[in-house]
């Protein structure tokens, strides 16, 4: 047998001493960390909390830009741990972002692996987002993070980095799906941040961005009865940016478990045990109560939570929107093959930077179909399809290539014949980043979001609606029909009517 060079051999040596160096720093750097919390007994003994306090959220999903400053959330909650059963009960109220005058409660627990909403004294079943979310708040809080740590198998030890500044000792481990690196301060030994790298499948909006990187950041530590010692600030950061911040301002060690707050009613366990196991991939195309709509030859509709619209040219086909995921685009380009067979899907329009517009992106890119954006929301495209998706992988991820995109900055022609179209930019203050789709031959207007009808029969915001009125009076367009992701084929007389209406004086004032 052929013996192994000497070097090669000492490589090898020196990789295993590493492993066990890094290992055996681990533990020991974890039970200094344990032991500067109060010890690792107190936090085993403790059976449950009760926290309230105040917060906000930063809603990355419903903002202006895909940039800071967000719209903002404010919330107070009102929380129960049950530590020993797994369980967690939130209870909150927000107000903020949407124009709402007065707090919108709500509850959400969870109990034995199910997870129900309860808001205006009616339960739900929540889903498997909930459900990934809330077993993380309890598995990365701070009472539990450095236990957490403690049961990996996979436990090591990285390299010293500097957070904040300040020297810090790195853990790494795994749990579940996730990566997971853990930060002590070298110098307290108490924990600074954990930071876990995981797809959100279950989520709408990060489902679009493959593996998410949480950051969970613990400030002002305070010392509470039996000398444990607990940080009443907390933030999250989600793929670099600011998400969620709340402040502790009331902590109740070994609180009081009433069984009544973790109950669900049955239905709402049977109902969560189906929708907790789908996907955002496995959404399906449309909607029963509302069928496809031809508004014109070969001009279609397809109504569902985020609508879309094929239009066929004598070249090909025009899909309007990629919105949701790529298992929803794969089943909008089956039902293209299903009304149209044989023709070729020639390009792909997403009107819109907000994530139901470019969640599906992904899965035209694979198929090599160009893809029409707003010159200005070519970068937020792009990084969809970019982002890595290593845990849940897609049909990009499986075979990558590049995209085909094809910036609009100025009134663009897209094919020939009756169902041409033109692509309008808005340009507008809450329409600065969304395209209209015009189709002259049919005196139909397609406009993104701008027009979203309410259930009263009037329009939300109607700001996004006169801004509408201006761009077709600034392009000089002749509509006869509008329609819109959120919005079925309307004739063009209600939306100056609504912009009219919004503009009269009240009664009993002053011109």
């Amino acid at each position: 047998m052929r013996r192994p060079r000497l070097p090669l051999l000492f490589a090898a040596l020196l990789l295993a001493t590493s492993a066990a160096s890094a290992e055996d720093l681990a533990r020991p750097r974890l039970q200094s960390a344990l032991e500067a919390m109060g010890g690792e007994a107190k936090l085993r003994a403790l059976s449950s909390l009760r926290i309230g306090g105040i917060g906000h959220w930063n809603l990355m999903e419903q903002s202006e830009r895909p940039s800071p400053p967000w719209l903002v959330m404010y919330e107070q909650v009102d929380e129960v741990r049950d530590l020993r059963q797994r369980r967690l009960r939130q209870k909150t109220e927000g107000r903020g972002a949407g124009g709402r005058d007065a707090w919108q409660g709500a509850t959400m627990v969870l109990s034995d692996g199910v997870v129900g909403l309860e808001m205006g004294g009616q339960w739900r079943p929540a889903g498997g987002a909930q459900l990934q979310d809330m077993e993380e708040h309890l598995d990365f809080a701070p009472e539990r993070v450095l236990l957490t740590a403690l049961a990996a198998t996979d436990l090591r030890s990285a390299p010293d980095t500097v957070v904040q500044d300040v020297p810090h000792h790195v853990l790494t481990f795994r749990h579940g799906q996730a990566s997971v690196k853990l930060f002590l301060n070298a110098r307290t030994l108490l924990p600074t941040q954990v930071e876990l790298v995981a797809a959100h499948p279950g989520d709408m909006f990060w489902s679009v961005w493959g593996d998410v990187r949480t950051r969970l950041l613990f400030q002002a530590w305070a010392l509470e009865p039996e000398g444990l010692r607990y940080p009443r600030h907390w933030e999250w950061e989600r793929n670099g940016g600011s998400y969620h911040s709340f402040t502790v301002t009331r902590l109740e060690l070994d609180a009081k478990v009433v069984e009544a707050d973790f109950a669900l009613p049955d239905t709402v366990k049977q109902a969560f045990a189906a929708r907790s196991k789908s996907t955002v991939e496995d959404r399906p195309l449309g909607r029963p109560d509302r069928p496809a709509v031809e508004l014109a030859p070969g001009v279609v509709h397809i109504p569902g939570a985020w609508d879309i619209a094929l239009v066929k040219q004598d070249d090909g086909l025009v899909i309007i929107e990629a919105p949701i995921s790529s298992g929803y685009s794969a089943r909008v380009m089956e039902e293209v093959q299903r009304r149209f067979p044989g023709v070729k899907v020639k390009a792909t329009v997403s009107t819109s930077d907000a994530w139901p517009h470019v969640g599906g992106v992904r899965e035209y890119v694979a198929r090599g179909v160009p893809l029409y954006v707003l010159d200005v929301n070519v970068p937020l495209v792009d990084r969809v399809v970019k982002t890595p998706r290593t845990l849940a992988p897609d049909a990009l991820a499986k075979a990558p290539r590049g995209a085909v995109l094809r910036p609009v900055g100025k009134r663009t022609a897209l094919g020939s014949g009756k169902n041409r179209v033109e692509l309008v930019p808005v340009r507008t203050e809450t329409g600065e980043r969304m395209l209209f789709v015009w189709l002259p031959e049919h005196r139909l207007l397609y406009t993104s979001d701008l027009v979203q009808p309410m259930p009263d029969g009037s329009f939300f915001n109607v700001q996004q609606v006169s801004e509408t009125v201006e761009v077709a009076a600034r392009e000089k367009l002749d509509v006869a029909r509008v329609f819109g992701m959120h919005l079925a084929a309307t004739d063009w007389p209600a939306l100056p009517r609504a912009v009219e209406k919004a503009r009269a004086p009240v009664a009993g004032t002053t011109p």
